[in-house]
């Protein structure tokens, strides 16, 4: 079968958030550009494996959770048969909808979509072949590969995807099941765990750690866990995981090292996810893999193959979509030397669990390993009318600041609607403003963000005399 060859500026290898950006910006700096993607469905995980469906589903669990909160309104009950296609009803309408915003925006800016499955002949040209067996040579000047990842499946796990599941299968079930087991207490454990929860799931999360989410700091995660408890959630830290097998009849069985057994209808593993680089033949562009199975880079996103860089989940931390997004936007704009102001390491990070999570900055170990004295104020949500208006009464946010009480090092909070409010804080701290900011400014009321101002002044308060 003979090879078409054809002939670009650069070639995206990937679409979902840091290809989409870094395609369109390649675009619109006159470059001529191919965007590569392996799945029929163009915007990666993130869109539909991933981010997208999952917050679909939270949504519809936050409904439930305060349809429950408001027992004395209404009698509300899910059934035992509830079908997953009615939790995730708006789900094709979003897709669609992200879908045609997503076609649009390529086909505006002249961007060449092709489906098939990428690979390097050397570093100037990609290989990709089509579902026909068709096959093309792009001839390119630079690469960005932004191939994603998929999860990490434990040899000790036989996922099988209709008993024991992973972060990318989860929602092919077809039924909400009576319990599941959750193994992992990383961001995606956490959330599918506090959402199936809230949906009156009975759910176990078993992990190797004490707590879940262990960046964060220790209060954050205790009200996380506390929370997750509430709404009659099991959290088992300290636990290694020997076993786990499906019983041939209706329980999966999970063994773990101290003589504990849990059993569930359902397994989720969510053991981290792997760079979706196996395919590529990074070799014949003179390319490998670190020790942690991820593609190194430097600061202008370029691999050590001076005409390829890389973005997203294929590089590491911090794996989020926001900072793929602009990984993919600097590492087209680096590859033609295009002008770039620093890219802030001050990315917040969401945790759309139930209740959220959401940082901004040092946390509080951080900064007190990287500066010794700091000083921190908190405020509770129930100390904010809008906290006890909407029930939102769990939460809480945190502001750290220097020794002084004066420069704000970071921003935590933990409860709903926590990674809307975390940028005030963002905003603040890109501007260098000092703790008394939030004590000068004015806020709406009723609003979460007035705990700004209570958690600043109590910095105020412990701010050394002079």
């Amino acid at each position: 079968m003979s090879t078409s060859q054809l002939e670009f500026d650069v070639v995206v290898i990937g679409s979902g958030p840091a290809g989409q950006k870094s395609s369109i910006q390649a675009a619109k700096i006159g470059q001529k550009v191919a965007i590569i993607e392996r799945d029929s469905l163009f915007g990666g995980a993130c869109v539909h494996r991933g981010t997208i469906p999952s917050k679909t589903l939270r949504e519809n669990a936050l409904r439930v959770k305060h349809m429950r909160q408001n027992a004395a309104l209404v009698d509300f009950k899910l059934g035992e048969d509830t079908e997953m296609a009615t939790l995730v009803d708006r789900l094709e309408y979003v897709l669609k909808a992200h879908d045609k915003y997503m076609r649009e925006q390529i086909a505006r800016n002249d961007i060449e979509r092709i489906h098939g499955r990428a690979s390097f002949v050397d570093s100037h040209t990609v290989k990709v072949t089509k579902v026909n067996g068709e096959e093309l040579e792009l001839k390119t000047k630079k690469v960005i590969i932004a191939a994603g990842s998929y999860p990490r499946n434990p040899d000790n796990i036989p996922i099988d995807h209709e008993h024991l599941l992973d972060s990318d299968s989860i929602l092919s079930m077809l039924y909400l099941p009576a319990s599941l087991t959750v193994l992992g207490g990383g961001v995606i454990a956490s959330e599918y765990a506090s959402i199936f929860q809230a949906l009156g799931v009975k759910v176990t999360m078993i992990d190797k750690y004490p707590t879940p989410l262990g960046f964060l700091d220790q209060d954050m995660t205790d009200t996380f866990v506390q929370a997750f408890e509430k709404m009659g959630g099991t959290w088992m830290g300290k636990q290694k995981v020997e076993k786990v097998y499906w019983d041939g009849i209706s329980e999966v069985v999970t063994e773990c090292a101290d003589g504990t057994v849990v059993k569930s209808q359902k397994l989720l593993c969510a053991a981290g996810r792997i760079a979706n680089v196996g395919d590529l033949k990074l070799e014949n562009a003179g390319l490998a893999l670190n020790d942690r199975g991820l593609i190194t880079v430097d600061e202008d996103l370029c691999t050590s193959v001076e005409n390829i860089y890389a973005a997203g989940d294929v590089i590491g931390p911090p794996s989020l979509a926001s900072a793929s997004m602009e990984q993919g936007r600097r590492a087209a704009c680096n590859a033609f030397d295009i002008p770039l102001g620093d890219m802030s390491k001050l990315i917040p990070a969401g945790i759309f669990s139930i209740p959220e999570l959401s940082s901004v900055g040092l946390t509080e170990t951080q900064a007190r390993e990287k500066h010794g004295d700091v000083i921190v104020g908190r405020a509770k949500f129930e100390e904010v009318a809008r906290g006890q208006i909407s029930g939102n009464t769990e939460g809480m946010l945190k502001i750290v600041a220097d020794g002084q009480g004066k420069k704000i090092l970071g921003v935590m909070l933990v409860g709903e609607s926590s990674t809307e409010v975390v940028h005030i804080g963002h905003m603040a701290m890109l501007c260098n403003a000092e703790v008394d900011i939030f004590v000068e400014s004015t806020f709406n009321f009723p609003t979460l963000a007035e705990a700004y101002r209570i958690a600043a002044l109590e910095i105020l308060a412990k701010r050394p005399q002079d």
